[in-house]
C-alpha cells in the first residue's frame, strides 16, 4: 500500500477547464469525415501548467503474481463505483465489481512526373477539390530551394453515410501502407504506385501502429456476425497475410465492435470491453488472460521496446489505480506503483522509460509521473503550458498509447503546447529532474508536431494553418535552432498539404514525409488519400 497522499503542490501543470478530456470519463471523439481541418486545437487543452504529484512512494517490488493483458481501456473513478471506458461503449462496475449496465477501391497510379489525374478532395470545403478544380501539377508555384511534392494518391469509392474508414499509416522500407475500407494496400514510397493489396473481405476493427523490425503487425477483423474476434498476422513488407486465429472473448461481454491492439516483441495484447488476452505473435496462440476479481486487476496494457506495463484497478474501497510491470510471456508482475486516491491514467507516453500522464477526476489536477525500472518514482514533471492528451486517435486503436502530440527518448519527454497566449510550442522535459530543458515556438500561424526522438535529437513537422508550406526539422538535444530536413513546396502543394489532417496522419521515413486521411466520404468521387513529399 502507498502512504496517504499529501495535497498536490502546484508547480506547473494544470487544471482541466470545461468538459473532461478522454481518459477522464469520456470516450475519445472521432474525426468529422466531412470537415478534415488543418492542424488546430480541437479539444480543450490542459491549462495552467503541470502540478506536482501527491507524495506517494511506490510499493516495494513484490514476487511474481499472475497478471492480465488488455490493450487500452480507460479507467475513471465514479461515485457509484468505477466507470470503465472500453473501445465502443462502457459498463458501470457496482460495489460488488460486477457489470451494472452497458452503454452505448480503385487505385490510379501516380505518373512519374508527379501530375495526378484530375480528382476531387475528401473535403466538401477543400479549397482545391471538387473535380476539375484539382490541379494537375502538384508543384505549381514551387520556389527555388524548396523540396517537392512527390505524388498524390486518390481513391473513388461508394460508401455509407458515415464514410469509409482509412485507418493507419505505416512506412516499412520502400513501402508506405494504408488500410482502405476492407483492404490493406502498399504503395511505393518513391512513386506512389500500388505494390500489393490484401483484400480482407470484412471490416477492420483493430490495428496498431506498431510493427516488428521485419514489418509484421496484427489486425483484428469482424466475423460474419459482426463480432470483432478474427485476429490476423499481416506482413507489411511482403504484402501477405500470415496466420488467422479466432479470439475467444472472456469477461462480461462476449462480443465487441472493436478491439485494441498493443505489440511488444513476440507478444501482442488485445483488449475489448470487459476483457483482454495476450498472444504469441509468431503463432497467434494465446499466452494468458485472467478475469479474476481479487487484488488489483489489470485493465489496460501498454507495450513497446520488448516491455509491457499494466494499468490495474484495485478492489479497495477507493477503487485506486496501480501501475504494474508485466512479463510479456506470463503477465506476472515484479513491481507496482499505487496512484493516490482519485487519480487515473490518461496516457502512457512511454513504456521504457515509463512516463505516464495521470489526472484526478474530482480536483481536475494533472501530473506526469516518471518511474524507474524498479517501479519507484523518479520524478514528476513541472512546467508552464497547455498540453492536449491526444492518444489513440482515429488512425489507430491504441487508446492510451502513441499520443500524436508527444515523443520520448531516453531522458526527455517532448510535448506539443497549444497555449493561446504563447502559440504552438514544443516543450522538452528532463525525465530525471522533471524540469523544462528547453522550449521553442512554432512561429506565426504554424504548429510544431513531434514525430520521433532518437540519439538526443527530436524530429518534428512544422505545419502551417494558412496554406503556407510546412517543413520537417530536427532539433538538437539542447534545443536551439533546428536543422531543416525537408522544406515543403509553396503554391498548389501547400494548399493540398494544409487540407490533410496532421498529428495522427503523419509519418516520416527515409527522408520522405507522408500525410494521409483517416476516413473517406465515399460519394463515388475521387478523393485524396495519401500524399508524399521528398527531395
Amino acid at each position: 500500500m502507498t502512504e496517504p497522499p499529501q495535497p498536490p503542490t502546484p508547480s506547473g501543470y494544470g487544471h482541466l477547464p470545461g468538459p473532461p478530456q478522454p481518459g477522464y470519463g469520456l470516450p475519445p471523439q472521432g474525426p468529422n469525415p466531412y470537415a478534415q481541418q488543418p492542424p488546430t486545437v480541437t479539444q480543450p487543452p490542459v491549462s495552467g501548467g503541470v502540478h506536482g504529484f501527491p507524495t506517494s512512494p511506490g510499493t516495494p517490488p513484490v514476487g511474481p503474481r499472475p497478471g492480465r493483458r488488455k490493450a487500452v481501456v480507460l479507467i475513471a473513478a465514479a461515485v457509484a463505483g468505477v466507470l470503465v471506458l472500453g473501445t465502443g461503449g462502457y459498463f458501470l462496475l457496482g460495489d460488488d465489481g460486477k457489470p451494472a449496465a452497458k452503454g452505448p477501391v480503385a487505385q490510379s497510379p501516380a505518373p512519374a512526373d508527379g501530375k495526378p489525374a484530375p480528382s476531387a478532395s475528401t473535403e466538401r470545403d477543400d479549397p482545391i477539390g471538387h473535380g476539375s478544380n484539382i490541379p494537375t501539377d502538384l508543384n505549381a508555384g514551387r520556389k527555388p530551394g524548396e523540396d517537392k511534392a512527390l505524388w498524390l494518391k486518390t481513391v473513388k469509392m461508394e460508401g455509407p453515410g458515415a464514410g469509409i474508414p482509412a485507418k493507419g499509416l505505416w512506412v516499412v522500407g520502400d513501402t508506405v501502407v494504408k488500410t482502405v475500407d476492407k483492404s490493406v494496400i502498399g504503395y511505393g514510397t518513391t512513386d506512389g504506385k500500388e505494390k500489393w493489396k490484401i483484400d480482407l473481405r470484412t471490416e477492420i476493427c483493430g490495428i496498431t501502429g506498431q510493427t516488428t523490425p521485419d514489418g509484421k503487425t496484427v489486425m483484428v477483423v469482424k466475423n460474419a456476425d459482426g463480432n470483432c474476434n478474427q485476429i490476423k498476422l499481416i506482413d507489411l513488407k511482403a504484402g501477405k497475410e500470415g496466420w488467422t486465429k479466432e479470439l475467444v472473448m472472456e469477461g462480461p461481454f462476449k462480443t465487441a465492435s472493436d478491439t485494441t491492439v498493443s505489440l511488444s516483441g513476440d507478444t501482442f495484447a488485445l483488449g475489448w470491453m470487459g476483457g483482454q488476452s495476450a498472444h504469441r505473435l509468431s503463432t497467434g496462440d494465446k499466452l494468458f488472460s485472467d478475469a479474476g476479481p481479487d487484488g488489483c486487476k489489470p485493465m489496460t496494457y501498454a507495450a513497446d521496446n520488448n516491455k509491457m506495463i499494466a494499468t490495474a484497478l484495485c478492489m479497495d474501497d477507493d477503487r485506486t489505480i496501480e501501475i504494474q510491470d508485466a512479463d510479456p510471456n506470463t503477465g506476472k508482475k515484479t513491481w507496482s506503483y499505487r496512484l493516490p486516491k482519485g487519480y487515473q491514467v490518461n496516457a502512457v507516453y512511454s513504456v521504457s522509460p515509463t512516463v505516464i500522464d495521470t489526472g484526478n477526476r474530482d480536483t481536475k489536477q494533472r501530473a506526469i509521473l516518471v518511474l524507474d525500472d524498479k517501479g519507484q518514482k523518479r520524478s514528476t514533471l513541472s512546467g508552464e503550458g497547455s498540453f492536449l492528451v491526444n492518444c489513440g486517435g482515429s488512425s489507430t486503436t491504441e487508446g492510451l498509447q502513441h499520443c500524436g502530440d508527444s515523443n520520448v527518448d531516453a531522458d526527455t519527454l517532448y510535448l506539443q503546447s497549444a497555449d493561446k497566449s504563447t502559440g504552438s510550442e514544443i516543450v522538452a522535459f528532463d525525465l530525471g529532474t522533471g524540469k523544462v530543458k528547453w522550449r521553442t515556438k512554432a512561429g506565426d500561424k504554424k504548429v510544431l508536431i513531434p514525430l520521433r526522438a532518437a540519439d538526443g535529437r527530436l524530429t518534428a513537422y512544422r505545419a502551417s494553418v494558412a496554406d503556407q508550406p510546412g517543413e520537417v526539422v530536427s532539433f538538437p538535444g539542447g534545443g536551439g535552432e533546428p536543422q531543416t530536413l525537408l522544406k515543403l513546396p509553396s503554391g498548389t502543394s501547400a494548399r493540398l498539404e494544409a487540407s490533410f489532417l496532421t498529428s495522427e496522419s503523419v509519418a516520416y521515413g527515409d527522408g520522405r514525409l507522408f500525410l494521409s486521411v483517416p476516413r473517406l466520404i465515399g460519394e463515388n468521387k475521387e478523393e485524396k488519400l495519401l500524399m508524399a513529399f521528398g527531395k
